[in-house]
């Protein structure tokens, strides 16, 4: 499989939903396979809140696979010996496009916090003016799951020219109290750590041990990504073998599993850039510039695949259910295909479990539209 990663520059500037202005910005992006002489093979694929535009393949000399690398490869269900995958990193993002620690050319020094809140229709939008640099006006099929669901559904109602298909998985049309309440507590961790500083912090203090409440928030963070039923199925009640039961600190091992999880990830990631991406994720809404859901949903000429997880608690089955249901009562049935995967697994369902909804891809990226 040919992997290409790429910053794409933009000195135009980016008119923002909230009114603000990026003069200029950059994204980081990722392809596999071919565009082929048509330019009609993309497939474009959307990262979640703290994936990247390194979706499948190995980079040399690395470990760990890209975060969608099971479905994505020569031969695979998305087959990049027939179709030109991209990834592009989202605005805000610290894995390569403009974010809050990139430099202003002005001043010479890091955004921070004058960096601009961001939507996921200003992520979208930045996205499309890459697309179109690239000669790409429209899109086999565009994939995404979690916060990448809600670019593929932005990006479906926003521009429904450049979609045919579009495959949400275990995502919303509008973020709910129960998730934005979960990212509470990461938000108030990042902010109120007395090494935060304000947003002023030096980004390599955080090397060797990341920011500890943000560790904290994240714990919070990730038991929503799973279930009940696996951590069951993966921990029980098994104990640190090296820790006394009658120990007050002693651990059960899923708590060492919580406490490697959330330090790990506050060594490598942004705590500014969290804030701005969960923020995006929290106020999306596909119905706030529109007078209903319905009239959101009315100007998608795409396909709809829609793929929820039984088991999710983060973005519950019966959100996906409500974009299928509005669509029927537009009289849109035929537009949309529904499919609520048997899981116990929790939200993470769509990064794991593969083999219980790949078919489903598959016949969405084979079908006649």
């Amino acid at each position: 499989m040919k992997i290409q990663t790429a910053v794409a520059h933009f000195d135009e500037p980016l008119y923002l939903e909230s009114g603000r202005i990026l003069e200029s910005y950059d994204l980081k992006y990722e392809t596999y396979g071919e565009l082929n002489a048509a330019k009609d093979n993309t497939i474009v694929v959307f990262h979640a809140l703290t994936g990247s535009h390194h979706a499948a393949g190995r980079y040399e000399g690395d470990t760990k696979v890209g975060w969608w690398d099971p479905l994505i490869g020569d031969g695979k269900i998305v087959d990049t010996t027939h179709y030109f995958v991209i990834c592009v990193n989202v605005l805000g993002s610290c894995f390569g496009s403009t974010s809050p620690m990139s430099i202003n050319p002005k001043t010479k020094e890091a955004l921070r916090l004058k960096f601009p809140v961001l939507t996921i229709s200003d992520m979208v939008r930045s996205q499309m003016n890459l697309f179109k640099r690239l000669g790409i006006e429209s899109a086999h099929a565009i994939i995404g799951g979690s916060m990448g669901g809600m670019q593929a559904l932005c990006m479906a109602v926003e521009f429904p020219s450049f979609v045919k298909r579009a495959i949400l998985l275990a995502t919303t049309y509008a973020t709910g109290p129960w998730a934005i309440a979960f990212n509470k507590l990461a938000m108030e961790g990042i902010k109120n750590d007395p090494r935060f500083h304000d947003g002023n912090y030096d980004p390599n203090d955080f090397e060797e041990e990341g920011l500890l409440s943000f560790a904290i928030g994240r714990m919070a963070g990730h038991i929503s990504f799973l279930s009940p039923h696996s951590m069951n199925k993966k921990f029980g009640r098994n104990y640190v073998e090296t820790d006394g039961l009658y120990e007050l600190f002693g651990r059960f091992q899923v708590e060492k599993y919580m406490e490697y999880n959330g330090h790990s990830f506050a060594k490598r990631f942004d705590p500014l850039s969290y804030l701005y991406i969960i923020k995006a994720m929290n106020i999306f809404d596909a119905t706030r510039n529109y007078d209903s859901l319905e009239d959101s949903l009315k100007f998608i000429k795409a396909k709809l695949t829609l793929i929820a997880f039984q088991g999710d608690c983060l973005f519950m089955p019966e959100e996906m259910e409500t974009i299928k249901t509005t669509m029927e009562n537009m009289g849109r049935g035929d537009r949309v295909d529904y499919a609520c995967i048997d899981s116990h697994y929790g939200h993470d369902a769509f990064l794991v479990e593969y083999d219980k909804f790949d078919f489903y891809i598959k016949k969405a990226l084979e079908a006649k539209v």
